[in-house]
């Protein structure tokens, strides 16, 4: 189902994007400047693929602003073959370097002499603030260069009349995320994947040894590595430029590290972002950090430095659906941008593509930087946007925990249970929920095995320090099954009672917001269930309905595309082979089809997007006519339950007997490796994030409800599910839910990444039209950094 061939014209008046549109008639550049990112690679297949796509010409500026300056090979006509191969490979194909000469005007005279030899006057740099700085003044000279190059007889009248104007996009690409207007840049999440990894590999030899490690993580100016690698791994401390500790911090630090000990804990974890300071500006190093806690405490205490390591590898399937997307919007705005219109950056907002001016995002980064040389860290960090606000937040009220000035009227008793399959990150969203149901006074208590558990009455406190070191653990440690109440809600409200259980929290998928519907109608016979009770999703599927993304289905998502890269590699000595490869999800296809897009498959099959055999046919003449080219292999996903005709197997003897002496075929079923590892960096900071606010707002509602000595609620508003919704963080009553859920097919009713499932066909060649209704729109940094919303970046 491709939603540009379903309509003729949208919403706001835009056409769908024919396959020959020519946009303004001139060539695109593109180059990658300043440090290198995971992910920069995926972004530079989108733009050749999309600009070749569209019927521009595309051309590699290779060695970023230096090509551009010496000109000649440096500047080269990109194909669609030259881009292969690329998608999972980290750093940049096509080389990045400093230059001073760009920074000359001398400099840049040249560089627009070579643009306009080869007919580019559209240009998408991929760096950071600097390259998009230098992008913006070029382009505000560009008229004055071509003057100067006419009267110098470098270029006639002509010439300059044609090329009069430069169209600027940036895309940026740092690992740091230290770029105001944008939740991500590309290469953050890959650089936090590398740090996760060290830290949970350290853990082990940690624990085994009593030791102290103080890890130092990039971030010179930006300390969003140190602060959400920290929150992901439960450190004991954390130091960033923009929120300096305050006076007396030797000894708060030590005591914590002392208190843990003292608590049983084998280790101790301290991140140090390489920009950190103390109040008067002073930089904090690893080794000050260590020097302290040996002087201090006495503690076995190493330090690791990570480096280059965090820039280096394969980027994850975020940072490549990441890319891939702002490469693809990058030509778009390209295309329709003018002279009147502003240099743009294409920026992600929740899980929305947009366009923010580009010079508003660079005052705004300045702006931070500038608050924190004037001590001014309170408004560095409201700068920063409210997902860094949010973060710190968050790991301050987890790490430290407060203790109450004076104890509340009642102690309310909240359970805590997990249903339906594990999903990693789970473990994570029942720490964050133990811990800040503790801090807001609450008595916690965990349910062993689900519903199944609940109905038994394993049913035990759980306090503050049973859920250390939890973050980084796969499954579910609580231990979780698919049984429902149904009939059995009786034996429920009996536990319910009988606990004096004044709120309910449930973490799961599908069998959890099931589970919390039975819970619901149960009201009308058992007062037991009047009570808040809320969800959070939960399932490696993403096909729980009131949130766009799920615990578990960033991990599972990496998973699947890991395998993928694998599976490709094989291929590598082997030519002309299409590989079958079968993904979970049930009916629901987002991991068949972001994987798609961010393994580069050719095609994937899903329940949602009805095909035919005569799809199938087509899709196999497509593979054929490839292994044709240079690029000699094949990699197609299906949906385990995108069809009950078209198995997997189908699938396999067709490719195979239809591709004879063409390519041959190999199929794989991933099955419940999908479910398992450790939970990727996003998985466990949106877990963490998710179920803190959902125990604010279990709080906020037991305080409404308790009347007269119990806790009573009997309004749909006090049974939610906690959900992403575009760009916020949403509680909806479950009863209104129901009518957006297909309940025969435990699939939301409209999903929110079917309208991606084109990109994934542009980038591998097919002839389809696109919906422009689905590019994103200019919006002003000042506005969205200020709003009150919670996005998902991590």
């Amino acid at each position: 189902m491709d939603p540009s061939c379903q309509q003729a014209m949208s919403q706001n008046g835009k056409a769908p994007l024919p396959i020959h549109f020519s946009g303004n008639g001139k060539a695109i550049g593109i180059l990658t400047s300043g440090g290198d990112a995971q992910g920069m690679n995926a972004a530079v297949r989108a733009v050749v693929r999309m600009g070749i796509y569209v019927g521009s010409k595309v051309y590699f500026i290779h060695e970023g602003y230096q090509g551009m300056v010496d000109g000649g090979d440096n500047i080269a006509e990109a194909k669609w073959e030259n881009v292969s191969s690329i998608l999972q490979v980290g750093g940049t194909v096509i080389g990045s370097a400093r230059c001073k000469q760009f920074r000359t005007r001398e400099g840049r005279l040249q560089a627009a002499h070579n643009l306009v030899k080869h007919g580019i006057t559209n240009l998408c740099v991929i760096g950071g603030d600097g390259s998009l700085t230098g992008a913006n003044l070029f382009r505000e000279e560009w008229k004055g260069l071509l003057k100067e190059l006419t009267e110098g007889g470098k270029i006639d009248k002509k010439t300059a009349h044609k090329y009069s104007h430069l169209n600027i996009v940036g895309i940026v690409g740092s690992i740091d995320n230290d770029f105001c207007g944008t939740d991500m840049t590309i290469g953050t999440d890959s650089a936090l994947h590398r740090i996760i990894e060290v830290v949970d590999a350290i853990m082990t030899t940690a624990q085994s040894h009593q030791r102290t490690f103080v890890l130092e993580v990039m971030g010179r100016h930006c300390g969003y590595l140190a602060l959400v690698s920290a929150l992901a791994c439960g450190a004991d401390w954390v130091f960033i430029p923009e929120s300096p500790p305050g006076e007396g911090w030797e000894d708060q630090m030590c005591q914590k590290l002392s208190e843990n000990r003292s608590r049983g804990t084998r280790l101790n974890i301290i991140i140090v972002s390489e920009g950190a300071i103390d109040r008067d500006g002073q930089p904090i190093s690893s080794n000050i950090v260590k020097d302290l806690v040996v002087k201090r405490l006495g503690y076995d205490t190493r330090v690791t430095i990570l480096g280059h390591v965090q820039r280096g590898g394969t980027p994850s399937a975020f940072d490549r659906i990441l890319a891939s997307r702002m490469g693809i919007e990058a030509v778009l705005a390209l295309l329709e941008a003018s002279p009147e219109t502003p240099a743009c950056v294409v920026s992600l907002s929740g899980n929305q593509a947009i366009r923010v001016p580009l010079m508003e995002c660079v005052q705004m980064t300045m702006d931070v930087q500038k608050a924190m040389d004037e001590g001014r860290f309170d408004e560095a960090v409201k700068l920063r946007g409210r997902s860094f606000e949010n973060n710190l937040n968050t790991y301050k009220s987890l790490a430290h925990r407060k203790i109450p000035t004076h104890q509340p009227t009642v102690q309310f008793n909240v359970a805590i249970l997990n249903v339906g399959a594990p999903a990693a990150g789970m473990n994570a969203a029942v720490r964050s929920a133990v811990r800040t149901g503790i801090s807001e006074g609450h008595r916690m208590l965990a349910v062993t095995d689900g519903f199944d558990g609940f109905m038994k009455g394993n049913i035990k406190e759980i306090k503050w320090g049973d859920v250390g070191g939890w973050t980084g653990q796969g499954g579910s440690l609580l231990g979780t099954k698919r049984t429902l109440p149904g009939d059995n809600r009786k034996a429920v409200a009996d536990q319910i009672r009988l606990h004096n259980i004044n709120a309910l929290l449930l973490i799961g998928g599908f069998e959890a917001y099931l589970g919390l519907l039975e819970l619901l109608a149960g009201r009308a016979k058992y007062d037991e269930f009047c009570i808040p009770m809320v969800m959070v999703p939960a399932t490696v599927s993403n096909n729980v309905p009131g949130s766009d993304f799920s615990i578990g289905a960033d991990t599972a998502l990496n998973a699947i595309t890991d395998t993928c890269d694998r599976i490709k590699q094989s291929a590598s000595g082997t030519k002309r082979r299409v590989f079958i490869i079968e993904t979970m999800g049930g009916y629901c296809g987002y991991l068949a089809s972001m994987s798609g897009l961010s393994a580069g498959a050719d095609v994937s099959y899903i329940f949602e997007e009805k095909f035919d055999i005569h799809e199938l046919q087509s899709n196999v003449e497509h593979l054929t006519a490839k292994m044709k080219t240079s690029v000699q292999r094949g990699l197609v996903l299906r949906n385990e339950c995108c069809s009950e005709n078209y198995t997997t197997d189908f699938i396999y003897q067709l490719y195979s007997e239809e591709g004879k002496g063409v390519f041959d075929c190999r199929k794989n079923v991933l099955g419940h490796m999908q479910q398992g590892g450790s939970p990727s960096p996003f998985d466990r900071n949106f877990g963490t994030k998710i179920s803190a606010k959902a125990m604010q707002w279990i709080s906020g509602k037991l305080k409404e409800y308790y009347r007269q000595g119990r806790v009573f609620a009997n309004c749909h508003e006090s049974a939610c599910l906690l959900g992403m919704r575009r760009r916020t963080l949403v509680f909806q009553p479950v009863s209104q839910l129901k009518e957006m859920t297909d309940f025969q097919h435990r699939i939301p009713k409209e999903q929110w990444w079917l309208d991606l499932r084109p990109l994934m066909k542009i980038l591998a060649k097919y002839k389809i039209s696109y919906d422009l209704s689905n590019a994103g729109q200019m919006e002003h940094v000042d506005r969205r950094t200020h709003e009150n919303r919670n996005t998902i970046a991590i």
